[in-house]
């Protein structure tokens, strides 16, 4: 149990990873057609427009990686303290905001991209959180 109260704060933050980031991946998986249908018409008129199946293949992917080593790394922590798979999950986390910030800017949905800084700004606290 001491693995669980010294390291509150970042497995607080690992769940809110785990649950962000397989909820949406899996939600990309379980919806593929609804999502590249969305997608194809959101990224119409920018110079992305033809690699919208990629990308969401690209991200669907990163998503899951981030989310299963955050799960994955969450339990290491408790058991072991060690924080290697924790810190993988969430840098791909805040590597996967990044590249959803881009396509937000890219299609100039600014209102969408001003909500990617919310997830991204405890990402980067998960990150800081877990060098140490």
């Amino acid at each position: 149990m001491k693995g669980f109260t010294e390291n509150l704060p970042q497995l607080l933050l690992l769940l809110f990873v785990v649950i962000t980031f397989l909820q949406s991946g899996l939600d990309k998986v379980w919806d593929w057609k609804g999502n590249l249908s969305w997608l194809r018409e959101h990224f119409s008129k920018t110079p992305l427009r033809n690699l919208v199946p990629l990308l969401l293949l690209v991200i669907t992917i990163m998503e899951l990686l981030a989310g299963i080593a955050s799960l994955v790394g969450g339990i290491q922590l408790i058991v072991s303290g060690s924080n290697e798979v924790a810190r993988a999950g969430a840098v791909l986390a805040a590597i996967s905001l990044l590249m959803l910030l881009l396509g937000q800017r890219v299609a100039k949905d600014y209102d969408g991209a001003k909500t990617i800084v919310i997830y991204f700004i405890p990402t980067v606290i998960l990150v800081l959180l877990l060098q140490y």
